[in-house]
């Protein structure tokens, strides 16, 4: 199986990016990102640094022969105004879904969005609605299939650490507490590993659902 992988320098990015880079039935991972990563070299991985995530017609050829997109961009809402988020979310998202479904229509695409997203659109909760739109017009476009992963907590594994400082403290602090909820919580809690791991499977076998909550990515 051939990847491609966006949010690769992210928390849970970090951690699918570790998990391909360790399964011997994927043959090459492509990290498509703005920033270099800081993963060791291997030679099943390649980086294409890309600036415009709205328009991808410069490296389309790069884009092609893929089996698999696992997309793990993201940002948080908190005191972002809607307009803003919803372009980092929804039209970032869609541009490269838009462009994947065109080059690989036998791709499986696989998108990290969140516990709580509103597929209704309708909720009180900006990010919520953002989010429900994002997964809807996902599941509209000519893929093989598409899977949205909805995790609640995830706790960092391996090494792999937040880019924000502040919530790298808390993941820190907390630790003991985060693995005694995936033991005995699992809808509240996954690991960026199972995260990585659920996301390979499901890329391979398919599962019943489209959308997997935290207890069907631990359960995958």
């Amino acid at each position: 199986m051939k990847v491609i992988l966006f949010g690769a320098t992210g928390m849970v990015g970090q951690g699918v990016l570790r998990e391909c880079l360790l399964d011997s039935g994927i043959e090459s991972v492509l990290a498509v990102g703005r920033s270099p990563l800081r993963a060791p070299r291997q030679p099943k991985l390649r980086e294409i640094l890309h600036d415009d995530f709205t328009d991808y017609s410069d490296i389309e050829p790069q884009l092609t022969g893929y089996d698999a997109c696992f997309f793990c961009l993201g940002v948080s809402s908190v005191g972002m105004e809607e307009e803003r988020y919803r372009h980092l979310t929804y039209d970032v998202t869609l541009a490269a879904a838009n462009t994947l479904s065109r080059l690989n229509p036998q791709m499986v695409f696989v998108y990290v969005t969140g516990r709580g997203t509103d597929s209704t659109e309708q909720g009180r909760l900006m990010w919520a609605r953002v989010k429900g739109k994002t997964e809807n017009d996902l599941l509209k476009l000519p893929f093989k299939a598409a899977y949205m992963f909805r995790p609640a907590g995830i706790q960092p594994l391996h090494g792999i650490r937040s880019k924000t400082a502040w919530v790298q403290a808390i993941y820190v602090g907390a630790a003991p507490l985060l693995s005694l909820l995936n033991r005995v919580a699992p809808a509240y809690m996954t690991t960026t590993e199972q995260v990585g791991r659920a996301m390979i499977k499901v890329a391979r076998q398919g599962y019943p659902k489209a959308v997997l909550e935290s207890e069907d990515i631990n359960r995958v």
